[in-house]
């Protein structure tokens, strides 16, 4: 049995609340590069050329690459033969706190959904905690802006529809948020389990490397095909049209029942945000 103290989860997600803040994950940020070389429309380029300078100076300057830093998410695999000494849920939004506060991150998070009242520290957390073999602990800080968020979407599809009627959805849905989420955007999508799994595993989708298609060929397809269907609709940079509304799309799925065919698509913003660490 291994021994983890509280203490270092809180140290460990404070630094993930405030380098995924601040530094892009590199795979993303190449392929803004790379669509920039390629954009044929001169508005787009510029504005994916502006988006380029706005991650370089927030590296330079250690400040946000964006000012919504979101509502952190944290997903959590936990290996069976890990002990945690302290209150695991407690030291997570420690974290948290340290990160916003201290790291003089802007805090967006409201006491209650109807009532509101800001919580002034980011907490509470939205915490994904899973079982998994193994010593070690992973954990993924996932910074979420809601311009991005609001535009997620989640349907209850029979499972008469096709694979053309998933992709028709997708392009459906980013047509509706236009400019909205402040695209390029990457789309994470969840096929398969039931209403909350779905939407859970779109948004874990958005965690994974975007230079990695899904390892199902059959699913690979599928998200070029969405990633298609998103440039279509010619939403392009900001909102101002061109080739890139979409970077990239990542399909996570899962088993479901005989009577239903859950989808779930999670839009991420230009700055899609995750770091992890493993203890």
């Amino acid at each position: 049995m291994r021994e983890i103290a509280a203490q270092e989860i809180t140290d460990v997600i404070e630094e993930l609340c405030v380098e995924a803040n601040r530094v892009l994950p590199a795979d993303l940020e190449r392929l803004i590069g790379e669509r920039a070389g390629e954009e044929t429309g001169e508005p787009a380029r510029a504005i994916l050329c502006d988006l380029c300078r706005n991650l370089d100076a927030a590296r330079e300057m250690a400040i946000p690459i964006c000012q919504d830093t979101g509502m952190a998410v944290v997903f959590a695999e936990v290996g069976q033969e890990v002990h945690i000494q302290g209150d695991f849920e407690a030291a997570v939004n420690e974290g948290v706190r340290r990160g916003y506060v201290d790291g003089l991150l802007r805090c967006s998070v409201v006491q209650d959904p109807l009532r509101r009242g800001n919580t002034g520290d980011n907490t509470p957390a939205i915490l994904h905690t899973r079982l998994v073999p193994g010593d070690r602990l992973t954990l993924t800080v996932a910074p979420k802006g809601f311009g991005s968020e609001n535009m997620s979407r989640l349907k209850m599809f029979t499972p008469a529809a096709s694979p053309e009627d998933i992709v028709a959805f997708v392009g459906e849905t980013v047509e509706l948020a236009g400019a909205n989420p402040c695209p390029p955007i990457v789309l994470g999508v969840g096929i398969g389990g039931d209403f909350e799994l779905c939407a859970m595993l779109a948004k874990k989708a958005l965690c994974r490397d975007v230079s990695l298609r899904n390892p199902d060929p059959y699913y690979a397809a599928l998200e070029e095909r969405m990633l298609a269907a998103a440039n279509a609709t010619g939403v392009g940079p900001q909102g101002f049209g061109g080739d890139t509304t979409c970077l990239a799309v990542n399909i996570e799925a899962y088993p479901t029942h005989i009577a239903g065919l859950p989808v779930a698509v999670n839009v991420g913003c230009h700055v899609t945000r995750h770091k992890t660490v493993v203890l």
